[in-house]
């Protein structure tokens, strides 16, 4: 389609581009601080009230517990009961497991059952978040320590490595909701997130062969490769007994977890089945112990609360490096997921999670954590699930499943000593089978295939290289990604709607046409240094690729190039440049280039260099629409 400038709205006002307000260099920087820090304004709230109200707003700011505590009642009391001793059903077998995978005693999960919950109630804001060990955490935890310092051989240095990266994974933690830095976590892609959790919930799975299949001697590596190898190179470890024990209770925890999928109000059969599982697998392995000698138990654990554990932090030492990596990739691991689940469940109830404030909650709980024999806790998502379903009203069902957790460590461990090892590998395996996520992998793909890539990348890093390699890579593809969209931003050519002051891209809407003499460009990026040369040489090819358009099909004579600027958010000095240097090169060539809509800042910052001065009265405009109709109108009145 063809259209003249005859066609465009008629009787048009032309404004003029106005600079923003006048503001010294210390608002700007408190307002760019403002927005980079604070983009919530969390001290809203305390405008204008008076000091005793500041005083309790101050307290239910840093203490969430006060602002629903006045408000308990007993029927809130009696829908967190029932929730709280139903996750403790779950979370007591996924602790002792989830202790076994990090390579830790089993009591150490249960003791990180305990005491990161209650400081969680209090400091949480979160009210259905099941606090307490995840797979992912404890397979990261176990891989990093055990390359370096083996469990078996030195289990007193291990356990100190694992109570030190504790305490700076929440150090790193809640210094990232202090000083406000919580979008260092969103590096973390969702399409990252989505190939790295498969990829260890496949390693994880098959790590757990050891105890299904009852080897003794398997290999400590986590790649996919060694652990297949060390599966069928075991072969006459395999015991007859743990297979079927094993399988029999593998198939009775994903029948549970299929049942509560397909039917939510049923959520209680899973939630209960790997208690169930533990409680009858200990039965016959007590009742049978003279013909089940070939299948490992759990053995002695000792009862009693979280002894103290400050003094095995160590701060100083050739591993002292080793124990702060691993808390911080633990941390970042841990804390995506537990804000990820936190904010699931409060859009369920339309309430908000405060993400800097959930840092420092979940930060200060594994610091006190690492101080009474815990490792790196975080809010899981399958407790949060059956925390939710089963009616939990606040965070004081995490009070009762702490309860819970006390009771059994002061009475009842006695009853785990028969306990197979095997149920451990069944209950971890029917828990992370949940993380292969191929569904959403699948719209990875539809959607964006670089997203796609990166969770690729993530899978196969995790599977065949390492776990802490793997999501190296997958944050590297993620920066990549982000540097291909800020070097390579996109260009359009733009068209008319007919009868309208409206410019698309052509490419997009066939009722968009070309403007005789006029070739119109829209840039979708803030120009920066990375990107000004790029941007340089693409607007070149766009003007070459014009003129070789208008030979071809004998239209008027291209006079005019205007950029619209709507979506250029910023400009450096090398953006600056560029504009200067773009358009001494185009005046060179008779072409006249006009700015459309350049916004506040990067008006601002034009005004300053000077470089407005050289584009005269009718080098800028208010839109793209104003520019055409008012230059169309100055080439008709000069002779």
């Amino acid at each position: 389609l063809r259209i003249t400038t005859e066609s465009i709205v008629p009787g048009m006002e032309i404004h003029n581009v106005c600079l923003p307000p006048k503001k010294t260099t210390l608002q700007k920087l408190k307002q760019r601080l403002g927005e980079i820090f604070f983009p919530d304004d969390p001290l809203y709230r305390f405008k204008n009230q008076t000091w005793c109200k500041k005083l309790l707003l101050g307290l239910q700011f840093l203490f969430p517990i006060f602002q629903w505590g006045p408000e308990y009642s007993l029927r809130l009391l009696r829908s967190d009961i029932i929730s709280g001793l139903t996750i403790a059903s779950l979370a007591i077998p996924q602790g002792i497991s989830y202790a076994k995978l990090a390579n830790l005693p089993p009591i150490v999960g249960l003791y990180s059952s305990f005491v990161p919950p209650l400081i969680y109630s209090i400091l949480g804001s979160s009210r259905h978040l099941g606090v307490g060990p995840v797979s992912i955490a404890s397979l990261v935890m176990g891989s990093m320590l055990s390359e370096t310092v083996s469990p078996h051989d030195e289990p007193i240095l291990y356990l100190k490595l694992a109570f030190t990266a504790t305490f700076f994974a929440g150090l790193f933690q809640a210094s990232l909701g202090f000083l406000r830095l919580g979008f260092v976590i969103d590096f973390l892609s969702k399409a990252t997130l989505v190939g790295f959790m498969a990829g260890a919930a496949v390693i994880v799975s098959l790590q757990q062969l050891k105890g299904l299949l009852g080897i003794v001697h398997f290999t400590t590596k986590m790649q996919f490769i060694p652990v297949i190898s060390s599966v069928f190179n075991h072969r006459d470890e395999w015991s007859w007994q743990t297979i079927v024990l094993g399988i029999s209770f593998l198939v009775f925890l994903l029948t549970s977890r299929h049942i509560s999928m397909k039917r939510p109000k049923l959520f209680w059969v899973s939630a209960a089945a790997p208690l169930t599982s533990v409680i009858l697998s200990t039965i016959l392995v007590l009742c049978f112990k003279l013909k089940t000698h070939k299948i490992s138990i759990i053995g002695y654990l000792p009862k009693g609360l979280n002894p103290p554990s400050a003094n095995m932090l160590s701060f100083s030492g050739p591993d002292l490096a080793l124990a702060i990596k691993t808390g911080i990739v633990t941390g970042i691991l841990s804390l995506t997921e537990g804000i990820a689940v936190g904010r699931t469940f409060a859009a369920l109830k339309n309430y908000q999670v405060d993400g800097n404030k959930e840092m420092m909650a979940i930060g200060l709980m594994n610091m006190a954590g690492s101080c009474s024999s815990c490792y790196v806790t975080t809010g899981s998502f399958s407790r949060s699930a059956v925390n939710y379903n089963a009616g939990a009203q606040t965070a004081v069902s995490n009070i009762i499943m702490a309860t819970a957790v006390l009771v059994t460590l002061l009475f009842l461990m006695p009853l785990f000593y028969y306990t197979p090892n095997v149920i451990l590998g069944a209950i971890i395996v029917t828990a992370v089978i949940g993380l292969i996520d191929y569904q959403a992998a699948y719209r990875l793909w539809k959607v964006d295939k670089l997203d796609f890539l990166a969770c690729m990348c993530s899978f196969f890093g995790v599977l065949f290289i390492s776990v802490p390699s793997g999501l190296g890579i997958a944050v590297g593809v993620s920066v990549f990604k982000i540097l291909l969209h800020v070097t390579r931003p996109n260009t359009l050519i733009m068209g008319n709607i007919r009868g309208t002051n409206v410019y698309q891209c052509l490419g997009r809407y066939k009722e968009a046409s070309r403007i005789p003499s006029f070739l119109v460009l829209a840039i979708e990026s803030p120009i920066y240094f990375a990107n000004s040369t790029y941007l340089q040489e693409r607007i070149l090819r766009w003007i070459r690729e014009e003129e070789d358009w208008i030979k071809a099909n004998n239209e008027d004579t291209l006079k005019c190039v205007i950029l619209d600027m709507t979506a250029v958010t910023a400009i450096d000095t090398s953006g600056i440049d560029l504009v200067c240097e773009l358009r001494k090169m185009l005046e060179k060539r008779s072409f006249q280039l006009v700015l459309a809509n350049p916004v506040g800042s990067v008006m601002e910052k034009l005004h300053q260099s000077k470089t407005l001065d050289s584009f005269g009265l009718n080098g800028i405009y208010l839109t793209v629409g104003e520019a055409v109709a008012d230059i169309s109108a100055l080439w008709k009145s000069q002779p």
